[in-house]
């Protein structure tokens, strides 16, 4: 079994993505949270929001920053070469998130299949 540089490519381009994601999306999160702790109303600009708005926002924040954390779980796994089925969910959660790095991920994880434990 020859070793490539296919599944390493892939999983940076999953813990890259990941990571980035996970930023973006912990930072919205603390935003959202300051923004109900203080109140809409103490920024001047807002003067009334839905009440469905903050549980949709989170509703799609944390699933956002689950897939995140499956591409960085993943990625570390297609490093090592093991759990081909985790590498190929990483990089599918990839795709959700970052289009191009993901269909560049999935495709290397699936040519690199054999290269697995």
């Amino acid at each position: 079994m020859e070793k490539t540089w296919k599944p390493t490519t892939a999983g940076i381009l999953n813990i890259v993505s990941g990571a980035l994601g996970l930023i973006l999306g912990l930072l919205l999160l603390i935003g959202l949270l300051v923004f109900i702790i203080i109140g809409g109303t103490a920024f001047g600009f807002i003067q009334e929001i839905p009440r469905w708005f903050f549980p949709l926002l989170l509703a799609m924040l944390i699933p956002s920053i689950l897939a995140n954390i499956l591409s960085i779980v993943g990625g570390v796994f297609e490093l090592q070469r093991k759990m081909w089925g985790l590498a190929l969910a990483a990089s599918i959660a990839t795709f959700f998130h970052s289009l191009f790095l993901g269909v560049a991920a999935i495709i290397f994880t699936v040519m690199s299949k054999n290269e697995f434990k």
